[in-house]
């Protein structure tokens, strides 16, 4: 019934919040702002670094200004220092070689930047075989909508419903079905098992091997 897998990145295939935490309030420090908790960015991340940065700063601050500066001053820090501390979670390379095995395509579409997204499956996930790796170009195009993952699904050349959408926050799910692939949530990730079952996952995975049992 499936042909392929599209996965989000940050909280569907690695774990990132060391590396991002440390970006945004080395930013933050820099100009004397509160930093953030590791709590904090994780309910912030999803929509995109710009996103991120205006939550995290001060409210008297967030403005176009200042959330330029410091996007700009993010994305710098960020790029040099975005595969420390990220790594794999648990059972996600089993499940990339089950998939391998079964000869079905795989693909990413993050809010990341796409410079970054693409910097980060290149070190983690050399092993693999992405065909397409798509993080975010334009704001105007960042999932939810579905623009992408159906220019995905064309570079596949897989229908949009032979494709299963895997995420962790109800910003994928919400894109899987507007795209009309099948939405799966896990719950490893930045967001809860209430908010993706809600947002209309289909199937809910404990553990990635879980994937497994629908296709």
């Amino acid at each position: 019934m499936f042909k392929g897998v599209i996965f989000d990145l940050d909280g569907t295939l690695v774990n990132s919040l060391g590396d991002i935490t440390n970006a945004i309030n080395t930013v933050l420090k820099k100009h004397n702002f509160p930093t953030i908790s590791v709590q904090e960015c994780k309910s912030f991340i999803g929509h995109g670094v710009r996103d991120l940065v205006v939550k995290a700063l001060p409210k008297e601050n967030q403005n176009e200004e200042w959330i330029n500066r410091c996007f700009e001053e993010m994305l710098a820090v960020y790029r040099d220092n975005c595969t420390i501390k990220t790594a794999m979670y648990p059972d996600i390379s089993n499940l990339l070689d089950e998939l391998t095995a079964r000869n079905l395509k795989l693909a990413v579409f993050s809010n990341k930047a796409d410079e970054l997204t693409k910097k980060v499956v290149k070190a983690i996930f050399s092993k693999w075989n992405f065909e397409v790796v798509e993080g975010l170009k334009l704001e105007a195009l960042k999932k939810p909508n579905p623009t992408v993952a159906l220019e995905i699904s064309e570079k596949l050349a897989i229908p949009a419903e032979q494709l299963i959408f895997v995420g962790d926050t109800d910003v994928d799910i919400i894109t899987a079905k507007k795209a009309n692939m099948h939405p799966v949530g896990v719950v490893w990730g930045y967001r809860t098992k209430e908010e993706l079952i809600s947002s209309g996952a289909k199937f809910i995975l404990e553990n990635p091997l879980d994937l497994i049992k629908i296709l």
